[in-house]
């Protein structure tokens, strides 16, 4: 009978997490998060065919868990402003709850190596990004906003203001204010206040 494994694959995706947050990207190798969870090199390798894949579900976990919270609270009510509104929260809410992560997502999936990723690991980008898409024309379309411009309104307060806020705190060093979710919900609702 086979030994279990004393090291599974979420928790050396919790290692990477906490060497991206601490040192970026290029801190994410095989032998540190082997070294961080005091596991052999082999465990890592035995679970990831190299750092590009590392890399990858790295990026890709962290994004999806954000993602999936955000799908759910923009569909959290049948009136589109309090979806919207409730997403915006939930960007500032995961950030504080999820320092690590957030810190994380400040870089981009390029710096993640999405060059290296196989096709597998790009299509769930690109489903992700799709659904992101999706989600914020529909928001648009039942606010009555078409267009370039209705899009980049709701873009902008459903997605950009709320993480510009998070990300002002993450790159400072400084702790999100007790008012940053308020804050945010009361920005998106002006942007998606149309007329």
């Amino acid at each position: 009978m086979a030994r279990p494994s004393r090291f599974d694959t979420a928790q050396l995706l919790d290692a990477a997490v906490r060497l991206a947050a601490e040192s970026g990207p290029a801190g994410v190798t095989m032998s540190a998060v082997a070294a961080a969870v005091g596991a052999p090199s082999g465990s890592v390798y035995h679970r990831f065919a190299g750092r590009s894949a590392l890399l990858a579900e790295v990026w890709l976990r962290t994004v999806e868990g954000f993602q999936a919270g955000y799908f759910e609270a923009l569909e959290s009510s049948d009136d589109p402003r309090t979806g919207g509104r409730a997403a915006a929260r939930h960007i500032v809410a995961w950030s504080r709850a999820h320092p690590a992560e957030a810190a994380l997502l400040l870089y981009g999936a390029q710096e993640f190596g999405r060059d290296g990723w196989s096709d597998e690991y790009l299509l769930r980008a690109e489903e992700g990004n799709m659904r992101v898409r999706a989600a914020l024309a529909a928001l648009a379309g039942a606010l009555g906003l078409h267009g370039r411009e209705g899009f980049d309104r709701v873009t902008l307060a459903a997605v950009d203001l709320p993480l510009s806020l998070v990300r002002r705190h993450l790159r400072g060093g400084t702790p999100l204010p007790p008012h940053a979710e308020d804050l945010a919900e009361q920005c998106t609702e002006a942007l998606l206040t149309v007329g």
